[in-house]
């Protein structure tokens, strides 16, 4: 068996290259056919941590039932796009998330994600095969909770979602911004910086001290609108990714998201039930900015691009009648 690697397969470890390659294998028979040199790069004895480059031709040796066995047929479960596409390329593809849709799978639900409605979508076009050889599934660099609807990027191969995943880490390059409805006449402009902990067994984030173990979290925002009925219309800036960030960070100067179940108002959220029939957290990931400042690696080309998602049909709904009511 023999792949020649291209430039979207690059600079990784080979050892993970046919981890994908060999979906069934087990992880010992991977580092075993390394111990008995049956891989190899351009004819020679490959090291299992080397880091392929493009062009480099990568042999395994195997046994025809063994290859049968380790690389059955994959399914790709049908599911209707139901997303919109805000920006595509060859490399990225930005999507509009809507609530309720889960990002990645979870226990009990393989099929009904985005990532799964985006490989349908990329499977139709014919710009993925899911019995690809090399194992690439063109996935999501970051997340939104089940409830929070707007802007997702995908890498479409190993390279672009790599760089996707560091400029997330790094955030350095990036501007992220999201649109949500507190209770309470929040301040015009302020920053928030509680250090955050996430306890394992509960999934509950709260606010700590660094010296018990909280991570730095740091939020900052403008209030767009205040009504009369005692809510603002927030737009919200993460300087740091932590889980719940923007939820925990609000509850906490007493400001909570409408209709989070979680760590908001149970009367006001019982209120929008009522009034709106909403259940969902009035949370929404609106605006994405690669800055100017990425000028290096493989996605600069798309420095001070910027993707917009308004607020969806529902929340506008709610903003207008909030002003109404007024």
């Amino acid at each position: 068996m023999e792949f020649i690697i291209k430039e979207t397969e690059s600079s990784q470890r080979i050892d993970k290259f046919l981890k994908r390659a060999l979906k069934d294998a087990p992880v010992s028979f991977i580092y075993r056919m390394f111990r008995q040199k049956d891989v190899k790069v351009n004819g020679v004895k490959a090291k299992i941590d080397y880091l392929l480059k493009e062009g480099d031709h990568v042999s395994v040796y195997l046994k025809e039932d063994l290859l049968q066995q380790f690389r059955k047929q994959a399914v790709l479960r049908p599911v209707k796009p139901d997303f919109d596409i805000l920006y595509e390329d060859e490399n990225i593809l930005v999507a509009d998330k809507p609530k309720g849709l889960l990002v990645h799978a979870e226990e009990g639900e393989k099929s009904i994600t985005l990532q799964n409605m985006v490989l349908n979508y990329l499977a139709k076009k014919g710009e993925f095969d899911i019995n690809d050889p090399t194992g690439f599934l063109p996935s999501p660099a970051h997340r939104l909770d089940r409830n929070t609807s707007g802007i997702v990027l995908f890498g479409k191969n190993l390279l672009s979602l790599n760089e996707l995943i560091r400029l997330f880490r790094e955030r350095k390059d990036l501007e992220k911004k999201y649109t949500l409805l507190v209770c309470g006449r929040i301040k015009r402009d302020g920053t928030i910086d509680f250090p955050l902990k996430k306890d394992p067994k509960t999934h509950i984030v709260k606010v700590t001290t660094l010296r018990d173990g909280g991570k730095e979290a740091h939020t900052i925002y403008h209030r767009l609108k205040a009504f009369n009925a005692g809510y603002s219309l927030v737009e919200a800036e993460l300087l740091t990714g932590r889980t719940h960030q923007l939820r925990v960070h609000f509850a906490y100067i007493g400001n909570p998201i409408v209709g989070d179940a979680k760590y908001g108002d149970f009367e006001v959220n019982d209120f929008f039930k009522r009034m709106y029939s909403y259940r969902n957290q009035f949370l929404h990931a609106s605006y994405f900015r690669f800055k100017e400042s990425l000028r290096k690696g493989p996605l600069s080309y798309l420095a001070g691009k910027e993707f917009i998602s308004p607020l969806p049909k529902k929340e506008t709904e709610i903003i207008d009648s909030i002003k109404r009511i007024d």
